[in-house]
């Protein structure tokens, strides 16, 4: 049973209000998208207060070439990464004693906002000390459901390499990908919804002896699905210009229909019952999603309390944001043995979800 051995996160400078993100949005759109008074109230309805964005809220009214945008991207995913990777290592809330990058076997990167070849983790080992022996494991396009994918692909290599110890780093600049031109309602509703974030875990198999400072998760099991023939439920499209975001208003109605069954099944398969789950920690993907969440789990608001509080400090960072939500639930007491399961939703249009429990 590998355990999260810590987890940091890290906010983009730019604190926006979400008030002010929906004025801007309302002066480029005016008179460009019918209805746009009515289809506004998707920034109040939403229950965002603010977000971090890597830019300033006025770099969104010049035009900006894709090469310009993913420049940008590579740029501030390679500092950004360093600082989330050095905090997780060195995080007193989780860690008794700091680590080294030298220390770490494994690297896997984890983003869908940009592209790199070579990929990010491959510059950030040129700003920090790995060793030269490192396996890198970079994962691209998995979108919302990254963070979850990260942690159970870790998974997998610790139970393969019990010795080794792992890094996960999710980073998504998804202000960087605002489309002014796009007209489109799905274009609206990312406007009103995504950001900008940075995680970073430590994952150690079973072998590796690291003194933590209480109980924290260890992986039980993961378990992932996909839904045949639904490329278009999310996911990006990429023009000329940029990425432009495919988001299908039919989200939440799919998620009631298909996410039960899932973890229905997958608990099952554990011999878990959810009325055994203490922590739900859930990507918050929107309002309407976590409701599906609760609705399809038979769980309350309680049980989604962290995931509305990430989304309403943040907003839906995309594969990182799940990573937010855990480091909550890990900087509170849980009980010995306490389960909690890790879920998020992504294009493909797949899920993944991971049974955790709590011990020393």
């Amino acid at each position: 049973m590998p355990k999260i051995a810590s987890v940091s996160t890290y906010n983009p400078p730019h604190v926006l209000k979400q008030s002010n993100i929906e004025q801007l949005t309302k002066e480029l759109f005016t008179n460009k998208i019918p209805q746009l008074e009515r289809l506004l109230k998707v920034f109040e309805n939403g229950e965002i207060e603010q977000r971090q964005f890597c830019v300033p809220l006025d770099w969104h009214k010049v035009n900006h070439t894709f090469e310009e945008r993913n420049n940008l991207y590579i740029e501030l995913a390679v500092s950004y990464s360093v600082e989330v990777i050095k905090s997780c290592l060195q995080n007193t809330n989780f860690l008794l004693h700091p680590l080294s990058t030298e220390e770490i076997d494994a690297i896997i990167f984890v983003s869908s906002t940009g592209i790199s070849t070579p990929s990010i983790d491959a510059r950030v080992m040129n700003k920090l000390t790995f060793s030269d022996r490192i396996k890198r494991i970079p994962l691209w396009g998995l979108g919302c459901a990254g963070g979850a994918s990260g942690v159970s692909r870790a998974f997998d290599y610790c139970l393969a390499h019990p010795n080794e110890k792992v890094l996960v780093v999710c980073i998504e600049l998804c202000s960087l990908t605002f489309q002014q031109n796009d007209y489109s309602k799905s274009n609206l509703v990312g406007a009103s919804l995504f950001s900008d974030g940075v995680a970073c875990i430590l994952i150690c198999g079973d072998n590796v002896h690291l003194d933590n400072k209480w109980l924290v998760p260890r992986i039980i099991s993961t378990a992932s699905k996909w839904l045949p023939n639904s490329e278009d439920v999310m996911g990006w499209d990429i023009k000329d210009d940029g990425f432009h975001v495919i988001f299908s208003r039919d989200i939440p109605s799919i998620i009631s229909k298909w996410l039960g069954p899932f973890i229905d099944d997958f608990l099952n398969e554990q011999h878990i019952s959810k009325e055994q789950l203490h922590n739900l920690i859930a990507h918050p993907g929107g309002k309407k999603v976590l409701k599906a969440y609760e609705d399809t789990l038979n769980l309350t608001e309680q049980h989604t309390a962290l995931s509305r509080k990430v989304l309403k400090q943040h907003g839906n960072m995309s594969s990182p944001t799940v990573l937010y939500v855990l480091e909550q639930f890990m900087l509170k007491e849980n009980p010995l043995d306490a389960y909690g399961l890790l879920v998020a939703l992504g294009p493909g249009f797949s899920g993944e979800a991971v049974l955790l429990q709590w011990r020393d």
